[in-house]
């Protein structure tokens, strides 16, 4: 079935995840936000449930990455009618070659996973969400970002 969106304050849904996601990964981690204004709003169509976890599947990924110590920022934009969320990480980066399968189910680099996180997670933007995720930027050794773009509703 699918999943009911609502119009929602996506700068509240992303500090929540932020919130519920801190005590959970290493205290190494400065997990950092941009764009999130005190108070500030932004509204958008989707489903906070899912959309929290694309955004923690993100971080873990992102927390992996760095072996448990470094920086993620989470950075909200918005234009006239989308909101863009992005995630940048301090890892260790995505090779040139792995770059192009990394939506790809079963695409792992981990000695243990299963390669289905990103390849939901790109399901669930786009198909669920009609938006959009991409790998903007990777370098090995300096980090990686990832983009997810929904329409907003600006209201």
């Amino acid at each position: 079935s699918q999943p009911e969106l609502k119009s929602e304050n996506i700068a509240q849904a992303l500090q929540n995840t932020a919130s519920y996601m801190r005590p959970r990964i290493s205290k190494q981690v400065e997990l950092n936000l941009v764009g999130f204004e005190k108070g500030g709003e932004v509204w958008a169509q989707f489903n906070p449930s899912l959309l929290s976890w694309v955004l923690e599947n993100l971080l873990r990924n992102a927390v992996d990455a760095m072996e448990g110590k470094g920086t993620i920022t989470i950075i909200l934009t918005t234009k006239t009618d989308s909101v863009i969320i992005d995630v940048e990480d301090t890892g260790k980066g995505i090779s040139r070659t792995d770059m192009r399968n990394v939506f790809t189910p079963g695409f792992t680099t981990k000695n243990r996973g299963w390669g289905l996180g990103l390849s939901l997670t790109k399901r669930i933007i786009e198909e669920y969400h009609g938006g959009s995720i991409s790998l903007l930027k990777s370098e090995p050794g300096v980090g990686t970002t990832f983009r997810i773009t929904l329409r907003s509703n600006g209201k």
